[in-house]
């Protein structure tokens, strides 16, 4: 099993280093031509997602990438990454991938101030730790997405056929349990 991180902004390597404890071999996205390499599942992670959508559509990578999670790719999205996968963003009218049918909002949690943790259940998981650091959340899910996880009424995680996301940063934590879960929709998905 192979997952592709994209790795052109953001909490790339964190991710990385969770997957490689999994024994989960990764390759890097750093441009169009790293698209084409075989790998059986992508992670969208945080950062800047108005930087990595820049970043994706000026590589060439955007349509790409669409198109791989449109045919079932199996993709997990973190905070910034969530926002790229979004179908409709509340406080900002540009769309990146536009295939999670959920609305967003950017920066819900405030400014760098605004960033917690707390450990809550995630649906099909158990108890797992949750850092916030200038998170969105899911003001609305559409047509079919399944509401993963709940923090003080807000919707932080939610999964859509074969797409995982959540406004935290599962990575930034020991446990992992969000990424072995990952790997399983992989496994379930060959």
């Amino acid at each position: 099993m192979k997952v592709a991180v994209l790795a052109v902004q953001g909490a790339f390597i964190e991710h990385e280093k969770m997957l490689e404890k999994l024994g989960v071999e990764c390759i890097e996205l750093r441009k169009k031509e790293d698209l084409d390499k075989e790998f059986d599942g992508i992670i969208l992670p945080g950062g800047e997602s108005t930087v990595q959508g820049k970043l994706i559509k000026e590589l060439g990578m955007e349509d790409e990438i669409k198109n791989k999670i449109k045919k079932g790719l199996p993709v997990l999205a973190t905070c910034a990454g969530m926002i790229l996968l979004a179908e409709e963003i509340a406080n900002d009218d540009k769309v990146h991938l536009g295939l999670l049918p959920v609305k967003v909002k950017r920066n819900a949690y405030g400014r760098q101030l605004g960033s917690f943790y707390t450990e809550e259940e995630m649906k099909g998981i158990g108890k797992v730790p949750m850092t916030f650091i200038r998170a969105p959340y899911v003001e609305a899910v559409k047509c079919g997405t399944e509401i993963m996880a709940v923090v003080n009424e807000k919707i932080v995680a939610v999964k859509y056929n074969n797409m995982l996301a959540m406004s935290f940063h599962p990575e930034l934590n020991e446990s992992d349990k969000i990424h072995k879960y990952f790997v399983d929709m992989i496994i379930n998905n060959k």
